[in-house]
């Protein structure tokens, strides 16, 4: 027989068809079981009375009890407004509404007492209370009906408009629990209901929703926010084993002559012991012949390129070819000559696929890549089109992978006969949760130290005002021989209003530093490639001293003698950006800064940014800054992400719970792998009802 839990909303007394389709399309509501995953957002203590005298504008919701006094209407037009007074034997508050007041009018009964539920405000001299909820009174009875805890849930004005609001979700509650409570069954192997401390299922339901006391509901959330990530992180690890002990590669065994050449004779400085770790974990992982799944993390500036360069040596070694992808021509571009320039006189031979690739390159990029002739191909996604086919792809490098769709690194995989090993690298450090959550069945190594003699960038933040000053700071820098990045934001290449802000910016700078004292080159992504790759020699080669750009120069522009960055409306930026920004500088042994520029106008979150980019440099503590401000969909980015869609736990505010969440998950597989024993029943239904990382969640019972 099938749950209730499965049942159509609108078969739920007091729903209906019509507010049904408001429920789906509003809130997300389909089933019953939906109903009760809808849970209160926050609660209200109606158990205290408040004689009115008592009743100050610093209170916050409050609950008194009086009796009603005739109803007037006041003021005209938009102003038009229902007045009432409640009253009892210390005084009388004033009640007003500004909406709904014929339906108000029809349904409250002068001369009654009524219990008034509302917050307080100061209108002049005196006190009154907007839209309170009011409640007849007919007898004690109702007034303890009415104390204790009272759930608040999110709505909307289109349901409130069919007569949905918080109050009336909370009756449906109450009906929906009555009717499926026996249908909440445990999931959870009574080991971890034991051992973790947590309470059954069926009563965490309702003490979310009609909790006794705080306390009860708080252990309630635990448990359902335990039961979420828990089951996320079981389909996860799942996952994984089943990726790792079913998808085969081409085994890379042998450390060879290349790499030995590259590493004793050609490495131009002493790899960091963080480096050297992160190769010995890739080639470990290739040995196996199981498909290697690694992301590697590590922060501007750490060495993933050359880690991503000696792997791909060890891919070569054995017989086999490598391919890495960049997200922008630019960053191709700089990857296909510093590796060039780093593998020189190896005999190997590297090409560049980009979009401005020319057909006949093209050709012969096609044949060597056949007849694996073509050692090592770099590019853009033009080395995922259908016509890019290698003859024995053993490594697929994935730089920048958050600027990736799914689909996109998934063609990866068809380059060859045998999928190939997968290194996807990010400089956008990953807050522990999201690498747990989004990347959880990635093995996952850390750059975490920056090559040695770099000093930490300076950064501080500058108003407006302080223009001249920093102007001046610049030409000392460039007095010293130090070049110097001023950025402008350019949210999106076709905002004429970006474009012109950067011209404007071009022109003042230029003025500042006039010729023949001082070049300047100008960069920006409205610029056919051949000319953005001139102004960028120019200032790499020291032909100009300042580079005036847009966000182009993100990634992928590497000159060590750039000291100084100036962002422009530093306040545009997301932190990821700043700090990516930022990395463009400190590339040599010289001190360098990074000045951040806005006008005095800032949000909260633009000034928390700011101050976060002064008080550090750590990537890692940076991107749990942008988890919090953002939220784990943004930081991930918001179409290719992967996040999963969580009902009750919160990424951001839930850390120790999905560490504890994922070691019960590791201890569960470890003792029964495939979910066979019959405590693990449930889990092994639920985490297969998971598509996506996004839980099934009309499967509740």
């Amino acid at each position: 027989m099938d749950t209730p839990l499965k049942s159509p909303i609108e078969y739920l007394k007091g729903v209906g068809p019509a507010k049904a389709e408001l429920l789906k399309k509003e809130l997300g509501i389909f089933t019953f079981g939906h109903l009760l995953l809808h849970f209160p957002f926050r609660y209200i203590d109606r158990s205290k009375i408040y004689p009115i005298a008592e009743v100050t504008e610093d209170l916050p919701y409050v609950q008194t009890l009086g009796r009603l006094s005739a109803l007037s209407e006041a003021g005209e037009g938009r102003s038009k407004r229902l007045v009432a007074k409640i009253q009892d034997p210390t005084g009388t508050l004033d009640l007003v509404w500004f909406q709904g007041q014929k339906w108000v009018k029809q349904t409250l009964k002068p001369g009654q007492l009524y219990l008034v539920f509302g917050k307080p405000t100061a209108y002049g001299s005196k006190l009154n209370m907007a839209h309170p909820e009011m409640e007849l009174v007919a007898s004690k009875e109702s007034i303890e009906k009415n104390s204790g805890l009272r759930p608040v849930y999110s709505t909307t004005e289109k349901l409130k408009k069919k007569g949905l609001d918080s109050k009336q979700i909370e009756k449906l509650q109450r009906l929906c629990l009555d009717l499926c409570s026996k249908h909440i069954y445990e999931i959870l192997p009574p080991e971890i209901l034991q051992e973790a401390k947590l309470v059954d299922r069926r009563l965490a339901f309702h003490q979310m929703h009609f909790p006794q006391s705080m306390e009860h509901q708080k252990k309630a959330h635990f448990r359902l926010k335990f039961e979420e990530l828990f089951l996320l992180q079981m389909r996860i690890l799942r996952n994984a084993k089943t990726r790792n002990e079913n998808t085969q590669s081409i085994p890379i065994p042998k450390v060879g002559e290349l790499f030995n050449e590259f590493f004793h004779e050609k490495l131009p400085f002493e790899l960091t012991e963080a480096q050297k770790r992160v190769v010995r974990e890739i080639h470990h992982d290739m040995k196996k012949g199981q498909q290697m799944n690694r992301l590697l993390q590590g922060d501007v500036g750490s060495g993933k390129t050359l880690v991503a360069l000696l792997s791909m040596l060890l891919v070569v070694d054995n017989g086999c070819q490598a391919l890495l992808m960049a997200p922008t021509e630019i960053l191709a571009v700089q990857h296909f000559k510093s590796i060039s320039s780093f593998l020189f006189g190896l005999g190997i031979e590297i090409k560049l696929l980009t979009g401005s690739t020319s057909q006949a390159e093209r050709k012969i990029i096609h044949a060597g890549l056949r007849d694996g002739s073509l050692h090592i191909l770099i590019g853009t996604h033009a080395v995922i089109e259908d016509n890019v086919l290698f003859k024995r792809l053993g490594l697929a490098v994935i730089d920048e992978q958050h600027r990736f769709g799914v689909a996109q690194r998934a063609k990866m995989w068809k380059k060859g006969q045998i999928p190939p090993h997968i290194l996807v690298m990010t400089a956008t450090p990953i807050p522990r949760t999201l690498a747990m959550t989004v990347y959880g069945d990635l093995d996952t190594s850390v750059l975490d130290e920056l090559p040695p003699g770099r000093k930490p960038i300076q950064t501080a933040h500058y108003y407006e005002k302080n223009r001249l000053k920093v102007f001046g700071f610049i030409k000392e820098q460039i007095a010293e021989g130090r070049q110097v990045y001023i950025v402008y934001p350019l949210i999106d290449e076709s905002e004429k209003l970006d474009l012109q802000n950067l011209m404007q910016g071009y022109e003042a700078i230029t003025k500042a530093f006039p010729s023949p004292d001082y070049k300047v080159s100008i960069v920006h992504g409205k610029m056919k490639a051949e000319d953005k790759e001139a102004e960028m020699q120019r200032f790499k080669t020291g032909q100009t001293q300042i580079m005036v750009a847009t966000t182009v120069i993100e990634v992928g522009v590497d000159v060590p003698n750039a000291s100084v960055m100036i962002i422009e409306n530093a306040e545009r930026f997301g932190l990821s950006q700043l700090h990516q920004l930022r990395g463009r500088v400190g590339r040599g042994a010289k001190q360098s800064y990074c000045l951040l520029l806005t006008g005095y106008k800032l949000s909260a979150d633009a000034r928390k940014r700011l101050e976060t980019m002064v008080a550090t440099n750590d990537g890692f503590r940076i991107a749990e800054v942008d988890l919090e401000i953002r939220g784990p969909g943004d930081v991930a980015g918001t179409q290719q992400s992967g996040v999963p869609t969580l009902k009750v736990a919160n990424l951001v505010t839930d850390q120790k719970i999905l560490a504890i969440a994922r070691d019960w998950a590791k201890l569960v597989l470890s003792a029964d792998p495939d979910l066979i024993k019959p405590e693990n029943a449930y889990v092994k239904k639920f985490t297969e009802t998971l598509t996506d990382n996004r839980i099934s969640w009309n499967q509740i019972s």
